[in-house]
């Protein structure tokens, strides 16, 4: 790997792969550490505030670094940081994080995620929209780091903390999401009012959502009983009813039967 060199001071620089930095040069010895050009500080990888979004594998990538994180194509990664390097992003999956590529992952879409917005320009914003499920998701104003949820109800317009529980997972009632992506997604199906038929949409989608026709699985599920339907992660499957908030019934090959609705993720086609 070509790296930066220093000798006595001065430093002879090649060209320059990923993200080295060289820090400390009281001792002689140069400690290298992968960080953005703009994102050291004395060494330790600063995370900025910025919500989970999600990113797709282009291709497979298999890490020569130990603070790299291999995936495989069509892998779904949680992209943590994408500020301090151009070319390489941190990400998480599986529950391990490292450093990916850029160029081999696709970002998903998400026009809804407004940044610094205050309540009351939330609430305006969607106002003038003038549709029921109208949405943003901004970052919280009584806690930094975190995000919240505005939702035009048709008459009203309210506000929801994202929550996010030790091992990172995201929720507003009990399902529980890996990402801002998913959690989104499922409220496109699924009311997000607990006494009203609400769905998050974007603008010029029908008030009720439609039906998902195939879903993915986001998780192994092993059926307890002769109604449930088994799956491996990753599997597609097809929906036959998805009236129970909570559990649907699919088709995968000949197999029919009930899953969770929070193990899989409607693919929108």
């Amino acid at each position: 790997m070509e790296l930066w060199g220093a000798v006595c001071g001065r430093l002879k620089e090649t060209p320059l792969l990923k993200r080295d930095v060289w820090l400390g040069f009281s001792t002689g010895i140069c400690r290298k550490t992968k960080l953005g050009r703009r994102g050291w500080r004395s060494g330790v990888f600063k995370r900025r505030s910025s919500p989970n979004m999600e990113a797709v594998a282009l291709y497979n990538f298999q890490a020569s670094e130990k603070d790299e994180l291999a995936f495989k194509k069509g892998d779904t990664l949680k992209i943590l940081n994408m500020e301090d390097d151009q070319n390489w992003y941190k990400a998480e999956l599986f529950g391990v994080e490292g450093f990916v590529p850029k160029n081999y992952i696709k970002m998903k879409p998400h026009p809804w995620y407004s940044g610094k917005v205050s309540r009351q320009g939330a609430e305006k914003a969607l106002l003038r929209r003038q549709f029921r499920g109208a949405f943003l998701i901004r970052e919280s104003e009584s806690s930094p780091g975190d995000f919240s949820i505005s939702v035009n109800y048709g008459d009203q317009v309210l506000h929801f903390k994202v929550l996010r529980e030790k091992k990172g997972k995201y929720h507003l009632w009990e399902e529980k999401f890996n990402s801002i992506n998913e959690l989104v997604d499922f409220y496109r199906t699924t009311t997000i009012a607990k006494k009203r038929q609400v769905f998050l949409r974007d603008h010029g989608e029908a008030e009720e959502p439609k039906k998902p026709t195939f879903v993915q699985a986001q998780f192994d599920f092993l059926a307890e009983n002769p109604s449930q339907l088994s799956f491996c992660r990753g599997d597609i499957l097809k929906i036959l009813d998805c009236s129970d908030p909570h559990w649907w019934r699919g088709k995968l090959g000949v197999k029919m039967g009930l899953f969770p609705r929070n193990y899989v993720f409607p693919l929108r086609m």
